[in-house]
């Protein structure tokens, strides 16, 4: 059965820093660090099976919407979040400087 990224549901777990889904018991997650008004992206990671199919653009839109809605600058330091602002122009304006 093909993965349909609207029945994919995002959550912030705010306890453990990390903006996360759950894909057949396993977990889907983009990672930060927040030091005051500043999310640090330091990790996004997709079950291997996953991976390909749009889940971790999900995961990305979803925390860096979160950052927008609450006047959050963001740092994205892993690879994954650095090349998905760079493809997303919409969310350069939130990118710390």
């Amino acid at each position: 059965m093909p993965l349909n990224l609207e029945d994919i549901t995002v959550t912030h777990n705010e306890a453990a820093a990390r903006f996360e889904t759950k894909l057949d018991g396993q977990l889907g997650v983009v990672a930060y660090q927040r030091r005051n008004n500043t999310l640090f992206f330091t990790h996004t990671e997709v079950p291997g099976k996953f991976q390909g199919l749009g889940v971790a653009g999900k995961l990305a839109h979803s925390a860096l919407e979160y950052a927008r809605d609450n006047n959050l600058t963001i740092v994205p330091l892993c690879s994954y979040m650095v090349a998905y602002v760079r493809r997303h122009p919409e969310y350069q304006t939130l990118v710390s400087r």
